[in-house]
């Protein structure tokens, strides 16, 4: 009688040894319940093996995505699905789901929100953000205030151009917060160099509470504030959010103003 190639070998301590050499350990905590799933379903070899590689790969992935989430510091966990379209005109929202494809980074494109606070502009910046982290994208998210602190503090460290290297390995960055507190001439200054070296080379996510006209308060100077907004918009989609608060929208009665889009 032939004897099976696999008598006399302790075939399961095989595969959790190579799964332990490949650092892959979905494997091993898979392989034997899919082998005896296999088993019982007459799974050819090539069917089990295309299942225990995508539970791996599947870990794997997730895996990278939480890392990619963690990483970017958001101040809270937003998706797409959580928002509120109710009051949000149809092209807005059309808009969005495109952008949630997040076919705009590889094009490196940028996004614009603007509107009053608490329309959703931080929520919406969040919720694309992860889902680039969940398209393997690099994602950094900071306040403008925390962006040009950081640079400031690179600055004063004779290490300006070193950080705006390592901030530009992020495909994405998202700046959030522009215009809510007034940037002295270096913050301003700072603030243009960080739009300027992602200008065609990195996508970026602003939000603000002002309309472009009134950035040169915010900058403290009306050249500068344009030649910001040149780099921003010259490969962006600007969405304006307007109405009532996002957040108070509830308590409050009758419908908000309907929201506008822009290119």
């Amino acid at each position: 009688m032939p004897v099976s190639a696999g008598a006399g070998r302790d075939l399961a301590g095989e595969v959790a040894f190579l799964a332990r050499e490949l650092k892959t350990p979905v494997i091993t905590q898979t392989f034997a319940q899919l082998g005896e799933q296999a088993r019982a379903e007459a799974w050819s070899h090539e069917e089990y093996l295309a299942a225990v590689l995508g539970r791996q790969v599947a870990s794997r992935t997730a895996n990278g995505t939480r890392m990619r989430i963690s990483a970017a510091h958001f101040p809270a966990t937003k998706t797409i699905e959580d928002f509120s379209f109710d009051h949000v005109p149809a092209a807005t929202r059309d808009l969005l789901a495109h952008l949630a494809t997040t076919t705009f980074i590889p094009k490196r494109e940028n996004v614009v929100l603007l509107g009053p606070p608490g329309t959703g502009k931080t929520h919406l910046a969040i919720a694309l953000g992860i889902k680039a982290a969940e398209a393997a994208y690099p994602v950094a998210f900071d306040s403008a205030t925390g962006w040009i602190n950081r640079l400031a503090e690179a600055h004063a460290r004779g290490s300006l151009e070193r950080e705006l290297r390592r901030i530009h390995r992020f495909r994405l960055l998202i700046i959030d917060e522009v215009g809510y507190l007034p940037f002295d001439a270096a913050a301003a200054s700072l603030f243009f160099q960080l739009i300027a070296n992602r200008y065609e080379t990195g996508s970026v996510i602003v939000t603000s509470n002002l309309p472009f006209s009134r950035w040169g308060e915010t900058l403290g100077d009306d050249v500068v504030a344009a030649a910001t907004i040149d780099r921003l918009v010259h490969h962006a989609q600007v969405i304006a959010l307007d109405g009532d608060s996002y957040r108070t929208r509830a308590h409050r009665t009758g419908p908000p103003p309907a929201a506008r889009t822009s290119k």
